[in-house]
């Protein structure tokens, strides 16, 4: 029987030039045979599990998936019975309700700060760089930083709303540099609390709250890399929210991952182990949510650069996983590797994308004059 399976296996894998227990370094090294059921009857949730197991390596995991991703190889694996009737589930029930706002800051943000302290740039963003004239991560992500300021039009004494602030490099970056006013809010108790400390001395206040609950004015609203945690049921709901929240002549710039294609969920096993309950928007989707509320001042795309950001943090995340190790154990290592390297090799094939758009709410008078 696995005979079968393996021949269907290398069938596919060979039209995205990949091979089983090949040469090159995207080529799959299988050391349980049972693999090949698994990646066949279960997908993208099988290839993550058992990988996790240690059944197959790569020595490129990036590069593998990336090719994958181009051959459009995910699409020809089908889905045994209880994946494909977990989708409905999906789509009936509002898996991101304020009820369950909190479950992605237990699940992933909580997961420790000594964790992200050894994996993200000095700031602590964990979102895509901008690598432009930038050679080291602390650099792209401070040119992200100040880009957004810029996009911003960030003067001093502004107040800000920040939709998602994470342990509040952003925050930081603008009191700093702009002398402005920053609330944050985010779900991740962890990062209220490493927050506070690296933003002390500063006009940053972190509140541990749904996004929903926030009704006041502010100057300037930013979010950067929450949306995909907003669900597509309530994307109308938080452009609303952000709507009576900004004044008549202020900015809102959202920096958001953005699906290629319209989707209801992300793939099983990011769900499952990474991301519960999230999704990627799409161009159309934040358009049609965003309709009537606000009128598309700038879009830019450099989703080019997550690819850069990605593989930097995995490069941090393993030359100092002998500080954090003791705190974790060798299958979440290889659960964290596989997240990282996915996600950089989906961006290198240019499935996913990176969105940042810059919104008025009546439109600027005069217009708005693009900043890169």
């Amino acid at each position: 029987m696995n005979f079968k399976y393996k021949q269907i296996v290398e069938d596919i894998l060979a039209l995205a030039g990949v091979a089983i227990n090949g040469n090159k370094p995207w080529d799959i090294q299988v050391s349980n045979d049972a693999f090949y059921k698994r990646v066949i009857t279960d997908g993208e949730l099988g290839m993550g599990e058992t990988y996790m197991a240690g059944w197959w390596n790569a020595e490129r995991v990036d590069e593998l998936i990336c090719k994958i991703l181009q051959a459009a190889l995910d699409k020809k694996v089908k889905l045994t019975f209880s994946v494909k009737h977990s989708l409905p589930a999906i789509q009936l029930f509002n898996l991101q309700s304020k009820r369950r706002a909190f479950i992605v800051g237990e699940k992933h943000y909580d997961l420790g700060n000594l964790l992200f302290e050894n994996m993200l740039d000095k700031r602590m963003n964990y979102s895509c760089g901008y690598w432009k004239n930038a050679t080291t991560l602390d650099e792209a992500q401070e040119n992200k930083l100040d880009l957004i300021c810029r996009k911003l039009y960030l003067s001093e004494g502004m107040r800000v709303l920040d939709i998602g602030c994470g342990w509040g490099a952003f925050g930081k970056f603008a009191a700093e540099k702009y002398n402005v006013e920053v609330v944050g809010l985010t779900v991740s108790k962890e990062q209220v609390q490493l927050g506070e400390k690296l933003c002390g001395g500063l006009p940053v206040k972190f509140r541990l709250m749904d996004y929903r609950d926030v009704n006041e004015k502010f100057d300037r609203i930013v979010s950067v890399g929450m949306m995909e945690h907003v669900g597509y049921k309530n994307y109308k709901t938080f452009f609303k929210t952000a709507n009576k929240c900004l004044s008549e002549k202020g900015l809102f710039l959202l920096h958001t991952i953005g699906s290629f294609t319209s989707v209801k969920s992300l793939d099983a096993w990011t769900n499952k182990y990474i991301f519960p309950n999230a999704m990627l928007p799409s161009l159309s989707q934040l358009a049609s949510a965003s309709e009537g509320l606000f009128v598309v001042e700038d879009l830019h795309n450099f989703g080019k650069y997550y690819d850069d950001t990605l593989m930097a943090w995995y490069d941090n995340f393993k030359k100092n996983w002998i500080k954090i190790k003791k705190d974790y154990n060798d299958w979440f290592f290889r659960m964290w590797e596989y997240y990282l390297l996915c996600c950089a090799g989906s961006f290198r094939a240019r499935k996913n994308q990176l969105y940042q758009i810059v919104l008025s709410k009546n439109g600027l008078p005069g217009g708005y004059e693009s900043v890169r």
